[in-house]
């Protein structure tokens, strides 16, 4: 998915299981990369893009994936867009989504205890290794060695939308251009998919996104304005 993955299990289980746990967690997400990678000119995605694939023909996966954009798009009046930038494009939900099924999975299959993190997109479960809540950091948009936030939960989903790696690369899909105002957008959940979608809406709309965000029914949030202010609900789940 063009992002490093990493995976953390907590959980006191035989070294042979945790080993099966791990390796089928990054065989489900290197299935979801081969599907839905906008890079990889015979992925799913782009075979159904270029007219190549009839949406019958497709995977349940790619039809839910599909099903759930559609619904965003209309969640967020337009501002969750899979065809923004011109072509099909669902990463603003399918990283999310891929590492919530993935630790959906992990926990069906044992693991209460684990931490999943696709690019800044964070799953928590349980505790960490040492018994105490999970810790995220949120990266700091002008300091790649610093955080401008610590989160902390037992069961969180975390994702975060930002500027500072690949530029202005959410556009506004009403203008047509880059999103601007927002430097970075981190909404915290139930769902990572939802929260990675929400994230990626309210980055595209701009400083209209803090209120939109504000009136987001079971969600919480911080952002950071190109001003340099950060905002965040007052119920964010801040590490001590």
């Amino acid at each position: 998915m063009g992002t490093p993955i990493s995976l953390d299990i907590a959980d006191d289980l035989p070294a042979g299981q945790l080993d099966t746990l791990a390796d089928e967690t990054f065989a489900w997400l290197r299935e979801v990369d081969a599907r839905f990678s906008t890079y990889r000119p015979d992925s799913e995605v782009c075979r159904f893009d270029r007219g190549e694939l009839l949406l019958s023909e497709a995977s349940t996966d790619l039809r839910r994936v599909l099903a759930r954009c559609a619904d965003l798009w209309d969640a967020t009046d337009g501002f969750f867009d899979a065809y923004a930038t011109g072509g099909l494009d669902p990463s603003g939900y399918v990283k999310g989504w891929a590492a919530q099924v993935a630790s959906d999975r992990l926990l069906a299959a044992g693991s209460a205890n684990h931490c999943l993190n696709a690019g800044g997109d964070v799953r928590l479960r349980g505790r960490s290794s040492s018994g105490q809540p999970w810790r995220v950091g949120v990266r700091h948009p002008w300091d790649p060695s610093a955080v401008c936030l610590v989160l902390a939960g037992t069961d969180l989903a975390v994702a975060t939308s930002g500027v500072y790696e690949r530029g202005h690369h959410v556009r506004d899909p009403r203008r047509g251009t880059p999103a601007r105002g927002l430097r970075s957008v981190t909404v915290v959940g139930p769902d990572l998919g939802l929260a990675d979608a929400y994230a990626t809406a309210a980055l595209a709309m701009g400083v209209a996104g803090i209120g939109w965000l504000d009136r987001l029914p079971g969600h919480r949030h911080a952002v950071v304005t190109d001003a340099a202010h950060c905002l965040h609900s007052t119920d964010l789940p801040l590490a001590d």
